[in-house]
């Protein structure tokens, strides 16, 4: 899905010589998900990538392909060496419930759904479910796409913990340690300002000024996504 390939490319290229620098993760579209699809779509992926193996393949979204069928081609991967662990993306806690009663399904590793300041609907269910799973998250999407880095409450406390908006935005999504932020990096800048959120610790103060500013749900609501 992404660049019809070409992003495992990239990644490949910049990993020769060193893939045990990092931790890759890539994904099977629902369409590809059947029992030989999944293992097909996963090889395909690994000679793009340069490697032997992928740290953690995720199911894009739920297809029309049952989930017991490529839960057991996820386990087989497993199995074969080709990945080492697996997940799920943009499941909601039914799907994460009935994924978790197949058999080996309880071994998904992360759910990585779009959440951030203005996208805050996991909180109800979904993240309280995964936290007693043991399951982090993984956020796309955590800056909202640059949309809410004007919001005044937000450029308060970026100001206060001398960092840009964007830091503040993703201390905010790390905040509980539970969930992985994953924001897009196009330039080395992009990664130094990463790197730098990791030290912002947001106070009592700064959460409830956030919460006002962009309000947790109050039931539950749709799973979102972009």
């Amino acid at each position: 899905m992404y660049g019809d390939g070409g992003a495992e490319e990239v990644v490949g290229k910049a990993l020769e010589g060193r893939r045990g620098d990092a931790f890759i993760v890539s994904k099977v579209l629902p369409h590809h998900a059947s029992r030989k699809g999944t293992v097909a779509a996963c090889e395909a992926s690994l000679q793009r990538l340069g490697t032997d193996y992928i740290d953690l393949y995720l199911l894009h979204w739920r297809g029309n392909v049952p989930l017991a069928e490529t839960v057991d081609a996820l386990e087989r991967l497993v199995r074969d060496g080709k990945i080492r662990h697996w997940g799920v993306s943009n499941f909601d806690t039914e799907d994460m419930d009935e994924m978790f009663a197949l058999p080996g399904g309880e071994h998904a590793q992360t759910n990585q759904v779009l959440y951030n300041l203005s996208r805050r609907g996991i909180e109800f269910d979904l993240l309280p479910w995964c936290a007693r799973q043991r399951m982090p998250v993984m956020a796309y999407s955590p800056l909202e796409q640059g949309r809410i880095l004007n919001d005044a409450a937000l450029c308060r406390i970026a100001q206060e913990h001398a960092c840009s908006p964007a830091q503040a935005a993703l201390a905010w999504v790390m905040r509980s340690g539970d969930v992985i932020a994953i924001p897009k990096a196009a330039t080395p800048n992009h990664v130094e300002q990463i790197c730098g959120s990791l030290d912002i610790v947001l106070s009592p103060e700064d959460l409830q000024a956030l919460d006002r500013a962009f309000a947790p749900p109050k039931r539950k609501v749709p799973l979102e996504m972009i």
